[in-house]
């Protein structure tokens, strides 16, 4: 997986088309994004830090605004 910007992890987080789930425990909280089972994004929170990732062909699944 690779570091993308927020605003194409956001773009993958609101199309319908994908599921999404969420895991959290004390101070670390991941949002996991799915295209059918394969994991596609996820966004990493940790504290005050925030990362997104994506994988290498992230690109074929955003959508056009």
């Amino acid at each position: 997986m690779i570091l993308i910007m927020k605003s194409e992890f956001e773009n993958l987080q609101h199309n319908d088309d994908f599921s999404y789930d969420v895991d959290s425990n004390s101070n670390k909280q991941v949002l996991k994004i799915y295209c059918d089972d394969a994991l596609i994004a996820k966004k990493i929170k940790l504290k005050k830090s925030i990362r997104y990732f994506g994988v290498r062909n992230y690109q074929d699944f955003l959508t056009q605004d």
